[in-house]
């Protein structure tokens, strides 16, 4: 995310907290989406809007901790993790089928099914499927988001050096795997 990313949110942070409740419905728009596609990429196939409405309420309830060392879309997709992780512990005490199984397909690719052609979207598909977790959550958030090592770093509650690891062995299993389906 650029500066000038930094500085709209900036900005809309400083009139919500001045009283303007159109600032929040701002933060909500810029943001929302991409948080949808987060959670689907996570591998949640239901209540993706509720998630999304409680990650908002738990980063405004907390706005004040928003220190700002990071992008503002960094924070909320971290908040957002930490829910999804304890949407799997409730679902795991209850006896609830985990939603989020370890081999769980991406649902959604628009950026790149405009990219490639049908097929080969499906081969990437099955290639990212086979990726471990980590390396799933790294690459999508790099290739969907679009988002620096240092941000995805935050998100996925490692270093940056790691992640960059994680991103060239995805990448390099995609092409493998891809290389080997054509």
């Amino acid at each position: 995310m650029i500066k000038d990313e930094r500085a709209v949110d900036a900005a809309l942070i400083a009139r919500w907290k001045g009283g303007d409740q159109l600032a929040a419905t701002m933060l909500v728009e810029r943001h929302a989406t991409a948080l949808a596609r987060f959670a689907a990429s996570s591998g949640v196939r239901e209540r993706v809007d509720e998630l999304v409405q409680d990650t908002f309420v738990r980063a405004f309830n907390s706005i004040d901790s928003f220190r700002a060392d990071s992008a503002l879309r960094t924070w909320l997709f971290t908040i957002m993790k930490r829910l999804i992780l304890d949407r799997m512990r409730a679902e795991r005490r209850q006896g609830v089928a985990v939603e989020l199984e370890e081999g769980h397909a991406v649902q959604a690719y628009d950026a790149l099914d405009a990219m490639v052609a049908d097929e080969t979207a499906q081969r990437v598909r099955r290639a990212v499927d086979s990726l471990s977790p980590m390396q799933r959550e790294v690459f999508l958030l790099r290739v969907t988001e679009g988002m620096a090592y240092g941000d995805i770093a935050k998100v996925v509650g490692s270093t940056e050096g790691a992640c960059r690891v994680h991103y060239h062995n995805a990448m390099r299993s995609i092409k493998e795997i891809i290389g080997d389906d054509a």
